[in-house]
């Protein structure tokens, strides 16, 4: 389990999915792979690790603007979806972290702040028992602006009706510690208790 104190003023959690509470981001990078064909060799791993935390349509985007792709951003976010939930199977806890969600549920209102689709994250959730643990659900489908952008940590907040000051969330990528900043949490980075960098598949 997470060696960590809650602090005393802490009134909620908030925890990023992919690669916070389950083990995804293997499956993720290997369904761009899938989708994208002959161009998967312009998304290579280090750019999707550097990109982790950012919506999909935000990929697609940077990649057709920046990477020379002609991706249809809605056809290649549904075919993206489709390859991943074929995966999802394949998928692994991060046990550190769902071990803390199962002792504190019940005890803190808890939310899913997620990049991901919604379909995608209740499924993940699901497959690792964890839906009930959680009051809400908040995806890229519901805001505005994804990470590094606060909005989906705000609106988490929001349905779980405490404070963003008196939120602490759990992250593992640099874009989505930003975004829980800027909303006002404090955030462990849990890399940190990763029992070893080899511990997942992507290491840190």
């Amino acid at each position: 389990m997470l060696m960590i104190t809650i602090p005393e003023d802490v009134r909620g959690l908030v925890f990023d999915c992919d690669g916070t509470i389950a083990d995804t981001m293997p499956l993720h990078y290997k369904a761009w792979q899938q989708v994208l064909g002959k161009d998967s060799d312009k998304f290579p791993e280090a750019l999707f690790y550097e990109l982790a935390g950012m919506p999909t349509l935000d990929i697609i985007h940077l990649l057709n603007e920046r990477h020379g792709c002609r991706l249809d951003p809605e056809e290649t976010r549904r075919r993206k979806s489709e390859a991943f939930l074929q995966l999802l199977p394949e998928v692994h806890p991060v046990e550190p972290v769902v071990e803390l969600i199962r002792a504190y549920a019940g005890k803190y209102p808890m939310a899913v702040a997620t990049s991901g689709t919604r379909s995608s994250c209740i499924k993940t959730l699901d497959a690792l028992g964890l839906t009930g643990c959680f009051q809400a659900i908040v995806t890229a489908d519901d805001v505005e602006r994804g990470k590094p952008a606060p909005d989906l940590f705000l609106a988490a907040a929001r349905r779980i009706n405490v404070a963003p000051a008196q939120c602490l969330a759990f992250e593992d990528a640099d874009l989505g510690i930003q975004a829980a900043q800027a909303a006002g949490m404090r955030v462990i980075d849990v890399r940190d208790f990763y029992p070893s960098p080899n511990t997942l598949s992507h290491g840190r």
